[in-house]
């Protein structure tokens, strides 16, 4: 089991996602944990890490958990991933191992991991994101 932080940041019913070098797909930022780091601790230095912002504190909510098939690795091996809501200050930037950024709404859904298509189907379920699978697929 691999077990995952990301923070969840929705506007205009687009989801901020990451894609690190060498990927194919879009990643929900966030990452793991370090000994003896909160889930909150962790959240705040990752996306720091891959995205030049601060959280801010008082604003971090959980979300959810989801857990999935883990991309790009054995079959079998699964991810969990507990996801976070917070405000931030500062300006989004790709940093460390993160080569872009992408706003994407529910029809992209087919660009990121299986356990981010959880995340995508709970927050289109609540209406936070938008687009249509029928408009992306032509139909």
């Amino acid at each position: 089991m691999i077990d995952k932080l990301a923070w969840i940041r929705v506007e205009n019913g687009k989801i901020l996602t990451a894609r690190s070098r060498n990927r194919d797909i879009y990643y929900i930022p966030g990452g793991k944990r370090e000994a003896g780091e909160t889930d909150e601790q962790a959240l705040r230095r990752e996306i720091s890490e891959e995205l030049t912002v601060d959280l801010i504190p008082e604003s971090v909510q959980l979300l959810g958990e989801f857990e999935a098939p883990a991309h790009g690795q054995p079959a079998g091996t699964l991810v969990r991933l507990r996801c976070y809501s917070a405000e931030y200050a500062g300006v989004l930037h790709p940093s460390a191992e993160i080569e872009e950024m992408q706003w994407l709404s529910y029809a992209d859904r087919h660009r990121v991991s299986e356990v981010a298509r959880l995340v995508f189907d709970f927050l289109h379920q609540r209406g936070l994101l938008t687009g249509s699978l029928v408009a992306a697929a032509g139909l």
